[in-house]
């Protein structure tokens, strides 16, 4: 004798959860480009308008050119079948900072009695003042980091401790 259907909720099931998935670009774009080559790119587009090539081997300034999302930005794009490309874009922050730290990445974090700074992942008494001046605007406690894009323009990320 099979068993009765039941129609109660069954909220462990795949795909029945109430909750959306996180929105990963704040823009897409599909173009039809056949003739570019390559595969996959990744970019960010600076404040000014230039393009950074971070990774890949596709055309970063045609597809840079497709992307309406006001500047900056970071971008994936990647090739589909028969040509066509699809460019997803993620706005981001960024800071030109007047005194260079050196090094690619920077980690400044203020708890409210002390600061700690890493440069390149390594710990150093130097400070960033403009840095720290970014985290405290925003938060009492704070961490700062930053990743150098091109020359002085870095990628920005604060965030109350």
């Amino acid at each position: 004798m099979p068993l009765p259907h039941d129609p109660g909720p069954h909220w462990g099931e795949v795909g029945i959860h109430g909750l959306h998935r996180q929105r990963e670009w704040d823009a897409v774009v599909t173009l039809a480009a056949p003739e570019l080559a390559g595969t996959e790119v990744w970019f960010v587009a600076l404040p000014g308008g230039e393009l950074v090539r971070e990774e890949g081997d596709g055309d970063s300034e045609v597809l840079g050119r497709a992307v309406t999302l006001a500047l900056p930005y970071r971008a994936h794009g990647v090739r589909r079948e028969g040509g066509l490309w699809v460019v997803g874009a993620t706005r981001i922050e960024t800071v030109e900072l007047d005194d260079d730290p050196g090094g690619q990445a920077v980690e400044l974090s203020w708890d409210g009695r002390e600061r700690t700074v890493r440069l390149d992942g390594r710990p150093t008494l130097a400070g960033v003042v403009e840095l720290e001046r970014l985290g405290a605007e925003r938060h009492a406690t704070y961490v700062v980091t930053a990743a150098r894009l091109s020359g002085r323009i870095w990628e920005l990320f604060v965030s109350p401790l």
